[in-house]
């Protein structure tokens, strides 16, 4: 490979949450501190042990040459890197400046989204497992959250109950929901068939839709914009994007919605207008515009091949090693949701003990039941290969040699 995916880099002392965060309290879900003998293997934040594409630094650094770093307005460029982006890599058509616009994070569209699109006390749909933010974007603003529950089916794929959204959507009088594609935790890239069923079902309930696509690159198979799944998905649905995910950047801050339908666009623009929080950082727009680039492409290229590998190997050596412990070959996200119910009915074990020894030795592995995993594990696969392959040695010495 042109890029180095296999060096291990020393995060410590470097303002990394997912390294200097074990053994303390920031979020209250943070690994402990392993035993002494053993290094941490940060796999819980998800964010990757990779350096990001070189051409996202040098963009970077040959904007901080210049000494002022005053007002500013974003560049043609920015916008015309993100147009050239989507366009190439998700399929949008008909994808215009103007539907485009800057976030401060995916949560700051999410919470502005929720402020204009619903009324203190309503309730917004989502799926579970769920992405564990959700919960506080939708009940820190005064609405209720109101989950559908995912299924396996008989192959163990992640799928929707669409009888159950249709159902609780009539119930609840619920017009918002948050979807999550391709989703976090279960790691699931939605194909197009169901994204239509699910589009019938919100529109058959005048259902908006806030869509988080932060994932969008990082599937192994192919990711259709829920604002490309029909006309009625593209005039009711606010999609959130950001490069963080794919090129390490959640640090740096910066991420943008598209929104095709100008009613919308304007509510949702409006807000974060008004409470002054939607500045960009001329930095991060700088960031974009080189993680958008060629090189960036073809940096992505090869991480996806990357990131497939190590999910794979994961998957593959749970499936063979660990009895009753389940986890799906991820479609899309670096993230593995393992569910331990058949194991710890197996053995006597709790998911504390079991997530307990896995910390003792430095596997920094994260409590599923966050995400509204009952007996679950998300594992972040988002590091040199040699590094999972330690991490599983461990699990297979200390942790699941029952």
């Amino acid at each position: 490979m042109k890029y180095d995916f296999t060096s291990i880099l020393d995060r410590r002392g470097m303002d990394a949450i997912a390294v200097d965060g074990i053994g303390h309290k920031i979020w209250g879900n943070e690994p402990a501190a392993p035993k002494e003998g053993f290094d941490a293997i940060p796999m819980w934040v998800a964010d990757m042990n990779f350096a990001t594409c070189p051409a996202v630094p040098a963009a970077v650094m040959e904007r901080t040459k210049h000494p002022l770093y005053g007002y500013f307005q974003p560049r043609d460029e920015y916008y015309q890197s993100i147009i050239n982006w989507q366009t190439k890599r998700n399929g949008f058509t008909g994808l215009k400046r103007d539907y485009i616009g800057y976030e401060n994070g995916v949560h700051g569209c999410v919470t502005s989204a929720i402020q204009t699109l619903s009324a203190p006390g309503d309730r917004i749909l989502l799926h579970s497992p769920t992405y564990v933010g959700f919960r506080a974007d939708v009940e820190g603003l005064g609405r209720t959250s109101v989950y559908s529950p995912l299924k396996r089916d008989e192959t163990g794929v992640w799928r929707m109950d669409y009888e159950d959204m249709d159902r609780k959507l009539k119930k609840y009088h619920i017009h918002l929901a948050i979807f999550c594609s391709p989703h976090n935790p279960t790691g699931r890239v939605w194909e197009r068939w169901e994204l239509e069923k699910a589009m019938e079902v919100y529109e058959a309930n005048q259902c908006l839709v806030i869509s988080d696509e932060i994932w969008a690159d990082i599937t192994y198979t192919q990711h259709t914009p829920t604002l490309m799944v029909n006309d009625w998905a593209k005039e009711h649905t606010v999609a959130i994007y950001a490069p963080s995910k794919t090129f390490n950047l959640a640090g740096l801050i910066g991420s943008y919605h598209i929104i095709y339908n100008a009613y919308l666009r304007d509510r949702v623009k409006a807000w974060g207008d008004a409470t002054h929080y939607n500045e960009m950082n001329v930095l991060s727009m700088h960031a974009l515009i080189g993680a958008y680039s060629d090189e960036g492409q073809a940096w992505t290229d090869e991480l996806l091949q990357v990131l497939e590998g190590n999910c794979r190997y994961a998957y593959e050596h749970i499936r063979d090693h660990y009895p009753g412990v389940f986890a799906a070959m991820p479609q899309g996200t670096y993230m593995l949701f393992l569910d331990l119910t058949d194991y710890c009915k197996r053995t006597g074990r709790t998911l504390d003990e079991v997530i307990k020894a896995g910390w003792d030795v430095g596997v920094g592995w994260q409590d599923g039941r966050a995400f509204h995993g009952p007996c679950h594990i998300r594992m972040n696969m988002a590091s040199p290969l040699s590094r999972i392959q330690e991490a599983f040695d461990r699990l297979d010495q200390y942790v699941f040699q029952k």
